[in-house]
């Protein structure tokens, strides 16, 4: 297992831990979300970010490594109730909810796994701002898909870019992890 692949299961185990003890207190209410309602979950916690990083200033005192663990656990709903789409079930019960998260999440990871053999770990050279930033575009994109009733003429649609979110804001968990060893 490599380095980014451990550092990968550290994040993922503290998202994860999160997702599993917030669906055993408010079960999967989470399921009543259109998926716009779950991509602007996000941008309020992106943006969030943004404003803290530009401004220095954080008057509610939750830290930024919980809300980028906030856009991994919404962003995997958001694949969750995509693929569930047309299913009214609301309440899934823990064990299939975790079964969702973990599928999602692995074919998240796989994705990561071989954009990061192709990009040679660029990752590791960029500041988490820059990563802020990618991540508030590709909301956009969602965004601008979401507007257009999901039709796409040439892009990935809005399943990669929830993918990619969550890999950036596990980039950014891994290197705000690395700044606070320092």
């Amino acid at each position: 297992m490599t380095k980014t692949e451990k550092e990968f299961e550290q994040e993922i185990k503290i998202c994860r831990d999160i997702f599993e003890k917030k669906t055993r207190d408010y079960g999967t209410s989470w399921r009543i979300l259109r998926l716009p309602s779950l991509t602007d979950q996000i941008f309020i916690k992106a943006n969030r970010i943004r404003s803290i990083e530009e401004t220095g200033e954080n008057k509610i005192g939750d830290d930024v490594r919980g809300e980028y663990v906030a856009m991994v656990n919404y962003a995997v709903m958001a694949l969750i109730q995509q693929e569930l789409e047309g299913n009214s079930q609301m309440e899934l019960p823990l064990a299939k909810a975790l079964e969702l998260y973990d599928k999602h999440l692995g074919r998240t990871v796989k994705l990561m796994l071989d954009k990061n053999h192709d990009y040679g770990e660029a990752w590791r050279q960029m500041r988490v701002s820059s990563m802020t930033d990618l991540i508030l575009m590709k909301l956009r994109r969602i965004k601008q898909i979401e507007d257009n009733n999901g039709k796409t003429e040439i892009s990935e649609g809005v399943e990669g870019g929830y993918m990619d979110i969550i890999n950036y804001s596990l980039f950014c968990l891994i290197r705000l992890s690395e700044e606070n060893k320092e």
